[in-house]
């Protein structure tokens, strides 16, 4: 927050970017929507800053996305959620190493009318059996992010192929969690949702969430420095410093003070 105003002061007084940013360094984190959204990231990056003196700027897309920036050389740490995805990276040359930083879980919220039957269920692929069966209106990202693998997967473990009614009850909507919420809330349609957006998520309207607790819905987070022999721009020793502070025993406190509606939404358990 200081370098921030720092900079505003700077550009007030004539100074250029270039100057300010060369006294200030700093590293890009290419990170999921749900690490920013929920409002995660402005809880813990300035206890990293005020300790390390490095500034931290987040490109928050979905993992597909996020991971194709980091192959470009986008960014110099990647902080995802779609574990097979990020070993991929790692085992094809793009990152140094993946570390396990943190978890929480999925749910499936829809309207409290719940056409298809599924409130109180604790079985995410009997609840997509349901819905389909009835062709209740359901709402999928469709960007390739974290959660829109997962929700594929779902759907290919019940045996169901959504994609196939596409633009009739099942609606893509190619953007991120918060408008997908929208979209959903707006149809009074089903949805899939990591549980840290839906908590920090205003315009619920009638939704509210119907199936949770299946230990399908657990949901990984993991954390990666993009590997600077692919990219030689890349900020290696800050990047690192900052992947050492979040798993290390500072940055999971961070994590674990973070809370939506009392709750606490994200569960550290780097090793």
């Amino acid at each position: 927050m200081f370098r921030a105003v720092i900079r505003a002061a700077a550009v007030a007084f004539g100074i250029t970017a270039g100057a300010v940013s060369a006294e200030t360094p700093f590293i890009v984190v290419q990170s999921t929507t749900s690490t920013q959204n929920s409002g995660l990231l402005e809880h813990i990056l300035p206890w990293f800053e005020a300790e390390s003196g490095i500034d931290v700027r987040v490109v928050a897309v979905g993992t597909g996305q996020a991971i194709r920036n980091a192959i470009n050389g986008d960014g110099d740490v990647l902080l995802v959620h779609s574990k097979p995805a990020e070993e991929k990276f790692v085992a094809d040359g793009w990152g140094v190493e993946r570390k396990d930083l943190m978890y929480n879980d999925f749910v499936l919220v829809g309207p409290n009318s719940d056409p298809a039957g599924i409130r109180g269920g604790t079985d995410i692929l009997a609840a997509l059996t349901e819905i389909a069966e009835v062709e209740a209106p359901f709402v999928s990202r469709g960007d390739d992010s974290g959660t829109h693998k997962a929700e594929m997967g779902h759907w290919s473990d019940a045996g169901v192929d959504p994609t196939g009614a596409s633009g009739t009850w099942y609606r893509e909507t190619g953007s991120g969690m918060g408008a997908t919420l929208s979209v959903a809330s707006g149809m009074d349609a089903y949805t899939l949702t990591d549980r840290a957006t839906w908590l920090s998520f205003g315009n619920r309207g009638n939704l509210e969430v119907l199936v949770e607790g299946d230990p399908r819905l657990f949901n990984q987070y993991g954390v990666i420095l993009v590997n600077p022999e692919k990219h030689q721009h890349v900020r290696e020793a800050s990047g690192q410093r900052f992947i050492d502070w979040l798993t290390g025993p500072d940055g999971q406190e961070a994590i674990a003070s973070f809370r939506l509606e009392g709750q606490q939404v994200f569960f550290p358990n780097a090793q």
